[in-house]
């Protein structure tokens, strides 16, 4: 394990993220990258987020064409996903809720003019993945990453389960 020492919040979290993407064998792009950093600096200090009812949120902000509330839903919806996926499990949703409704909550702002957004709604999982990385526990117990896998498309939960298999801890598994 890497310890990442550095004194500065904004560098932290970009090493964090580099060590992340290592471990996934994923390169984000430079302004996906940015955008997760930022993402993590604004919500380091708003644990109330994993007690919001998000779909509530979405569907106001769809209503009201509110693009900083849609936008909010995204944002939650990846943290939830990648950094806290046990309270899926505990709001007796699947990831795939989150996953779902935080693609849907970028697309619905992405338009013509919003390029991140698509692309965002596009890359979901891969950061989801990198963030799952970030964790201090970062394995997924073999149904949670059959599920990611099967339902949204996880490549870390795939090579998690083909671990899981090379130990002789479950049948070989193949896409």
């Amino acid at each position: 394990m890497n310890l990442l020492t550095n004194d500065n919040a904004l560098d932290l979290w970009h090493d964090t993220i580099k060590h992340a993407e290592d471990i996934c064998a994923i390169t984000l792009q430079k302004e996906l990258e940015s955008y997760l950093i930022s993402l993590l600096i604004h919500y380091m200090a708003k644990p109330e987020i994993l007690h919001q009812v998000i779909a509530t949120t979405f569907l106001d902000s769809k209503s009201n064409h509110s693009n900083t509330g849609l936008q909010q839903v995204g944002d939650q919806c990846l943290l939830l996903a990648g950094l806290f996926p046990q309270s899926a499990e505990k709001k007796l949703v699947k990831i795939s809720y989150f996953v779902d409704l935080g693609r849907s909550a970028y697309t619905s702002i992405s338009g013509d003019t919003h390029e991140l957004f698509r692309t965002l709604a596009f890359q979901f999982v891969h950061l989801m993945d990198v963030l799952q990385s970030i964790r201090p526990h970062p394995d997924l117990l073999p149904l949670i990453a059959y599920e990611q896998w099967k339902e949204v498309g996880s490549q870390r939960a795939f090579r998690l389960l083909q671990e899981y298999s090379r130990r002789g801890a479950l049948p070989i598994i193949r896409s």
